[in-house]
């Protein structure tokens, strides 16, 4: 599971050997909103996503979807600035603190965690800020 380009991942053997990837080299990564502390999204990162992320400060994660590092906002604008990196307590969750440019989901909402169980339904809590036709040019994307 690479994409290009290859950064050097020697300087960032410390954190790679702590963090816990699955059996498909990947592991869980939450955005959260630096200041606020609002959860954004969930995706997934593989060592070369994590490398990227550490080297640029630019959130790379990697997309199951198209198979391939998915670098945040390279297409919809909406960029993700690395501000800080945690591995939870069992390596298999990742942390990060982020500035988020814009909206963090495709569906053009500030947060993927948009919809609530309340009063023995599941709500709407957020609306859309930015269509997502704007965001993609008609091309639809999840964060898989």
């Amino acid at each position: 599971m690479t994409d290009t380009p290859s950064l050097e991942s020697a300087p960032f053997e410390e954190v790679l050997a702590a963090i816990r990837f699955t059996a498909d080299g990947l592991v869980p990564a939450i955005a959260q909103a630096d200041g606020t502390g609002e959860i954004l999204m969930m995706a997934w990162m593989n060592r070369d996503a994590v490398v990227e992320t550490l080297s640029t400060g630019r959130v790379c994660y990697w997309s199951r979807s198209r198979g391939g590092l998915w670098r945040k906002g390279e297409t919809s604008g909406q960029v993700q600035r690395l501000i800080d990196f945690r591995v939870d307590c069992d390596g298999d969750t990742l942390l990060l603190i982020v500035e988020q440019d814009g909206v963090a989901c495709h569906t053009g909402r500030r947060s993927c965690f948009y919809r609530a169980w309340r009063d023995g339904r599941l709500e709407t809590i957020q609306e859309v800020e930015t269509d997502p036709a704007i965001l993609y040019g008609g091309h639809s994307h999840s964060h898989g």
